[in-house]
């Protein structure tokens, strides 16, 4: 009888345990950085979301996008402190890997948001945006607006190997009748489609307005321009106009950030494909919350959504308005 009392003891301790677990989910939130509005916007849906069904929520970022080692050491913290789910937009699609490998061993759901792994099926699913068809919605709509003018085109990227920086500028290409890979290649077409001038921006407004400016010494007769994201638009603007040359050029985009939507009211950007970070994080955590009580996993891909803003409509694509753009859109306002 001595050596079941202990055992007993045990058992009640872990059924203990498993009920508080049960009551309180711990879910983790791994983003790219913590300064860019699109991720801040994605932690308050995380957290209302958390808050609404009973669960913790553990939040870390990387110091910058691309800082892989950054969000291993995160998810590792959030294993040793409880998490049975992790969601991370992976700034690393292919470097992320092993430690997500290693997080499911132990039993850990890891949730995708935004931006897919190399290959998408390492992680147990994925929410985001269908960031090819954003590229093609701005595409269509810059070709458009372009009126029948020959396009000398230039690109602001996000940085080599990223898929989400690949899906949105082939996107573009195709949706503007360029020859372009398909939406599972992460290679940028570009060269032999008609592309003046490509340049990585980081999706950050500094290295956009010296992509831009670099482009512009490049081919000067540039008339249309695709970004990864309004960052780079309103640094390409800011290269445009010190050239003289922001009246003469379309810019388009994608995010749907506050600032962006203005930037499209403001006559910056032409069009922006806007996208939808709350949406993701509050499915993320209700998928975690869902996990821990039943045990039951979510799997494959589930789009957000994707809406195309644009202060003046074009034939043939549709789109909303600037209000219906800041009604949905995420930052400060």
């Amino acid at each position: 009888m001595k050596k079941l009392v202990p055992a007993f003891a045990f058992t009640a301790l872990a059924l203990a345990v498993g009920m508080a677990s049960a009551a309180e989910p711990v879910i983790g939130l791994i983003t790219k950085t913590e300064s860019n509005p699109f991720f801040v916007k994605m932690k308050e849906g995380a957290t209302a979301e958390a808050t609404k069904l009973g669960a913790k929520l553990l939040s870390a970022a990387g110091k910058t996008d691309g800082d892989n080692a950054g969000q291993v050491t995160a998810m590792e913290n959030m294993i040793a402190a409880g998490a049975k789910t992790i969601l991370i937009t992976p700034s690393d699609a292919k470097a992320i890997i092993p430690a997500i490998k290693k997080a499911q061993k132990q039993g850990v759901m890891v949730i995708a948001l935004d931006s897919p792994t190399d290959p998408a099926t390492a992680v147990d699913a994925l929410f985001a945006t269908d960031n090819y068809k954003a590229g093609v919605l701005i595409g269509q709509y810059a070709k458009a607006a372009m009126g029948g003018k020959k396009a000398v085109i230039a690109t602001l990227d996000l940085f080599p190997g990223h898929p989400v920086g690949a899906q949105r500028h082939n996107g573009f290409l195709k949706g503007f009748g360029l020859t372009a890979p398909d939406a599972k290649s992460n290679n940028l077409g570009g060269a032999a489609a008609g592309v003046a001038c490509m340049a990585d921006s980081f999706g950050d407004a500094a290295k956009g307005q010296t992509g831009m400016e670099n482009c512009l010494q490049k081919n000067p007769g540039i008339n249309l321009v695709y970004t990864i994201n309004e960052p780079a638009a309103a640094g390409a603007y800011k290269a445009l106009k010190a050239a003289g040359k922001e009246k003469n050029v379309v810019i388009v985009s994608v995010d749907g950030g506050c600032a962006g939507v203005k930037d499209v009211g403001a006559g910056v950007i032409a069009a922006t494909s806007q996208q939808y970070p709350l949406k993701m994080a509050a499915m993320g955590v209700a998928a975690g919350v869902e996990y821990a009580k039943t045990g039951k996993k979510v799997s494959g891909y589930t789009d957000t959504g994707v809406t195309l803003i644009a202060d003046k409509a074009v034939a043939g694509v549709d789109s909303k308005d600037v209000k219906t753009g800041m009604d949905l859109c995420w930052g400060n306002k």
